[in-house]
């Protein structure tokens, strides 16, 4: 018991602060193009949830630094990725910059389309030249843009691993002048030790599409390195997550958390199309009915919405400001690809306390001390 409270309690207070020289090097004012406005443009693989809640929070981050004047950002999830970026194109007020309408670039997570949307952006980038700045959200923006292809300045977020994945060449360098990527070393490792230090499961499953992408979205070399040093069972069901509808994402996801509840005594819930909030609760049904654990990659939303744990990140806020931070240095002349990119939010355990119930898991006491936020219901999807 003393050894689980002193992890889950240096696990929670670990937090990395940025370094005094960095953070000094550059202001953080907001400033003007030589009196014009900066243009932003935006990229991403697909309309993947996490890209747009991430992306609204770097613009709150940007209202608290001064750069758009205050507003009212959308509280609900809009699937029309597209028509989120119009709506704060024509809404967001400033002084110093603007999201260009036109400017919004989707691989809607389909190979061929990818090959294009790349192309497109990269035609605008080098011939055109009225962008000051890309958002490239995802692993796919994020490889698509890390080349010497073009020299535009390139804020990549929401990757689960911009290292492994091959966007960036270190933790401490990017390899490319224009380009900075957020990294959280060690964060999946952190996250499955504690998971199995509170359950001490035997087996754990784990979805993903059986692609490079697909194994760096579920964080896998993560999981099988725990696996290793704990001494767990891996069981692995592949799913396809890109070239295919987002209806057949949830149903091959269904399928194998279908095919591995029997299996396992934990599951690991990641970053795949098909382990979403609307299907969440058929992803559970199998699970609960075999008693089986689960920790949540995404953060505390699916907990509140049925997973038993996760280590959250505050509804995105720190991250969304360290984008925005990152993005304000740029405008005041810093290379995006000298700035810092090792970055860690302030840790969050959250806890189901009814789901810990449905599957007979009675919460140790130092868990409960420990938590920050603790749920005794199943939300439902799109309520409080």
């Amino acid at each position: 018991m003393h050894f689980i409270k002193s992890t889950i309690l240096i696990l929670v207070t670990l937090v990395f602060f940025i370094p005094e020289s960095w953070a000094g090097q550059y202001p953080l004012t907001p400033v003007t193009k030589n009196g014009e406005k900066w243009r932003i443009g935006y990229l991403e693989g697909g309309m993947y949830p996490d890209y747009q809640i991430i992306f609204f929070r770097t613009v709150q981050g940007l209202m608290e630094l001064g750069w758009i004047k205050s507003m009212d950002l959308p509280e609900t999830y809009n699937p029309d990725h597209r028509e989120a970026w119009q709506w704060l194109a024509e809404n967001a007020q400033s002084d110093y910059m603007e999201f260009v309408r036109d400017a919004f670039y989707t691989s809607e997570f389909k190979a061929d389309q990818r090959v294009r949307t790349k192309q497109d952006l990269l035609e605008r980038l080098n011939k055109k030249k009225d962008l000051d700045l890309i958002l490239a959200m995802g692993t796919w923006a994020g490889l698509d843009l890390a080349n010497d292809e073009h020299s535009i300045p390139t804020v990549v977020a929401s990757t689960s691993d911009p290292l492994g994945s091959g966007i960036i060449k270190s933790a401490d360098n990017s390899g490319f002048k224009h380009l900075h990527a957020k990294i959280e070393p060690d964060r999946y490792v952190r996250q499955l030790r504690l998971f199995h230090d509170i359950i001490r499961f035997r087996t754990m499953g784990i979805v993903f599409e059986d692609s490079l992408e697909g194994r760096t979205f579920a964080a896998v070399a993560d999981a099988e390195q725990v696996a290793r040093e704990r001494g767990f069972e891996l069981k692995i069901c592949h799913a396809r997550n890109s070239d295919i509808s987002l209806e057949q994402a949830n149903r091959e996801a269904l399928a194998c958390y279908t095919e591995l509840a029997p299996q396992v005594e934990a599951m690991y819930i990641t970053v795949h199309r098909g382990e979403n909030l609307d299907n969440l609760s058929n992803l559970l049904n199998p699970l609960f009915k075999n008693e089986v654990a689960t920790f949540a990659m995404p953060g505390s939303e699916f907990v509140k919405h049925g997973a038993l744990l996760s280590i959250a990140h505050a509804g995105f806020a720190y991250v969304g400001r360290f984008h925005a931070e990152t993005i304000a240095k740029i405008f005041n002349g810093a290379k995006p690809g000298s700035l810092e990119q090792r970055w860690a939010a302030p840790s969050k355990i959250a806890i189901n306390l009814k789901t810990a119930e449905t599957i007979g898991f009675d919460p140790p006491f130092d868990v409960l001390v420990a938590a920050d936020e603790i749920y005794d219901h199943k939300a439902e999807v799109g309520k409080q």
